[in-house]
């Protein structure tokens, strides 16, 4: 029988070697967008880079809320599904603070600093979701 993640033990599922997130933002005729993300946990919230101009950038000026799955796909399976509202800023000392940490967690440390330069410059934007609401299952299949 599944097992619900204490708070301690869902931040660190989600912050578990290289987990990518399955972002789901709002599309202005209400649909879903879905799209795969690097992201860190900062206390209770939840920052990731993106572009200005993509889908999920667009979305996320529009509408801020967001859902957030990250799962593990194999036996005996879990999952932890974030939500909350996000909010966006251009800063770039703080887009590229970010994005060279986030790029650490991702591609190593000895590489952050060049993710935070090719990914904290003009048009990205940095994204802060404050979670509201978390879901959070161990041992699904057991």
């Amino acid at each position: 029988m599944a097992q619900k993640m204490t708070d301690e033990q869902w931040r660190a599922f989600v912050s578990q070697g290289t987990r990518t997130g399955k972002l789901s933002t709002v599309r202005a005729d209400g649909s879903p967008h879905v799209a795969p993300i690097w992201f860190l946990l900062d206390g209770d919230d939840l920052v990731f880079n993106t572009g200005k101009d993509t889908v999920k950038g667009r979305n996320l000026a529009r509408d801020g809320r967001v859902a957030l799955c990250v799962d593990d796909d194999a036996p005996p399976f879990a999952f932890v599904v974030l939500q909350g509202r996000a909010e966006l800023s251009e800063d770039l000392e703080q887009v590229r603070h970010w994005a060279a940490r986030i790029g650490g967690r991702y591609m190593g440390e000895e590489r952050a600093e060049e993710f935070g330069a090719r990914n904290g410059v003009p048009g990205e934007l940095l994204v802060r979701v404050r979670i509201d609401k978390v879901l959070a299952y161990a041992a699904v299949s057991d």
